[in-house]
């Protein structure tokens, strides 16, 4: 326990929230998490499709994520966890491609063997680099073109880039590609590098409920539903005030919503951080969950490199997870990275269901939308910060101008990827640089 025990005020019920109030009440703190949306989980939360009860959005589990692990451990899930060998597709020439191993790598049509020489050797030197700041200096069409060559760069890496990134990929550091390549490597086995991703039988909304629970047994108070306004000084402490005007008054408070948001509730900061934080830029998501009568495919996971396709890649999640999950069916997640001012964002549910649906005939010829049993989608313009060049030097330290006032979100990945594994990370580390401040 803290020789000083404080009641802390976390605005914002994702895993990085929740996690911060589980190592802050571990520690003797009183804690409050206050979530705008009804609830808890962020971009971890789960929502019903049809008769079931799934993630939102997909995620999955690295046999080397360990601060996820760890955090299930702690919870008395990880035990439970199911791990599965996937298998991995790549749509390209309008035809469909294993990519699973080291035999149909090398079978690979879209390209030659010199390219697929130079491919193995980029992925496996990103695998080997230590010095990500280095790589910040560095445009990644820049990096990606120097050791892959020009063309694996057009037929491979640029489709790609451009479907996380849109035209950002311009702008964007060869620290985004290889902190990708780090977890996805770190992931495999030995010899064929064959992927083991695991997920927990009940997925994300059993893993909140049980992180809800031990909040509550800890005396962490949970308020959901109520979006907040602004967060200033009440003399020497913090007031965080809600939707209808109500408030609380802090010790200390973190915030953990994306930073533009974030600058826009804590006004008091001072002129030049909030610029810092409303600068940085993210790219959001639009993803349809398509739940189906049989399957698509056998591949968890199929990257496109056709522009025409209107979303990211093929997620399917039922050649992952146990189709009793499901009642038998197929679950799959069409992604659409966009900017947040993307007019993807506008259409309606029935237009991408159109557009999204149309595009999966033409890609499997044995699919007709009849078999859709259920089609919804999820938009958020705040998903993760762009990896820019200097990207790092720019970002405000956690702890903010305002005394007792953090900063700490997704922004302040700046050596990975967002995912789950290194959210849970990110509040780890981020406990040591605000449970220890003295200002007030």
């Amino acid at each position: 326990m803290d020789t000083r025990a404080m009641h802390w005020g976390i605005v914002g019920g994702g895993m990085l929230g929740l996690t911060l109030a589980l190592r802050l009440s571990a520690r003797g703190h009183q804690v409050t998490v206050i979530e705008a949306a009804p609830c808890l989980g962020g971009l971890a939360s789960a929502w019903r499709l049809g008769d079931i009860t799934w993630d939102r959005h997909y995620h999955v589990t690295l046999l080397s994520d360990t601060h996820t692990r760890g955090l299930l451990a702690e919870l008395g899930l990880e035990r439970d966890m199911q791990w599965v060998q996937t298998r991995t597709g790549f749509y390209t020439g309008g035809r469909l491609h294993s990519m699973s191993n080291t035999v149909e790598f090398l079978r690979f049509p879209p390209l030659g063997p010199v390219d697929k020489a130079r491919l193995a050797l980029t992925i496996l030197y990103a695998s080997r680099v230590r010095d990500w700041r280095r790589l910040e200096r560095i445009p990644v069409a820049d990096w990606l073109r120097r050791l892959s060559g020009e063309r694996t760069f057009q037929r491979i890496w640029l489709p790609l880039l451009r479907s996380k990134l849109g035209e950002n990929y311009t702008r964007t550091s060869a620290a985004f590609i290889w902190a990708t390549i780090q977890r996805m490597y770190a992931a495999r086995r030995s010899g064929l590098k064959k992927e083991m991703f695991g997920y927990v039988p009940g997925g994300y909304a059993r893993i909140l409920d049980r992180l809800a629970e031990r909040l509550r047994e800890r005396g962490v108070g949970i308020v959901t539903g109520s979006p907040t306004q602004r967060v200033t000084r009440a003399g020497s402490r913090l007031r965080v005030t809600t939707a209808g005007g109500a408030s609380q008054i802090f010790d200390r408070v973190a915030v953990t919503v994306p930073a533009p948001l974030a600058a826009r509730l804590c006004p008091e900061m001072d002129e030049g951080e909030r610029a810092r934080l409303e600068a940085i830029e993210y790219q959001g998501i639009v993803c349809a969950s398509v739940l189906l009568k049989a399957p698509l495919a056998s591949y968890y996971v199929t990257n496109i490199t056709e522009s025409w396709v209107p979303f990211t890649a093929v997620i399917e999640m039922s050649a992952l997870v146990d189709r009793a999950e499901f009642g038998g069916r197929s679950l799959v997640y069409l992604p659409r990275y966009a900017a947040g001012n993307d007019a993807v964002f506008e259409a309606t549910d029935e237009e991408l269901r159109e557009r999204f649906l149309a595009a999966l005939e033409r890609m499997y010829p044995h699919f007709h939308r009849d078999q859709v049993e259920c089609f919804q989608v999820s938009r958020v313009r705040h998903v993760h910060a762009l990896s820019t060049l200097g990207y790092s030097e720019r970002l405000p330290p956690m702890r903010s101008s305002v005394p007792g006032l953090f900063i700490v979100n997704s922004s302040h990945i700046v050596n990975g990827t967002l995912n789950v594994n290194e959210t849970v990370g990110l509040a780890d580390r981020a406990l040591e640089a605000i449970a220890h401040d003295n200002r007030g």
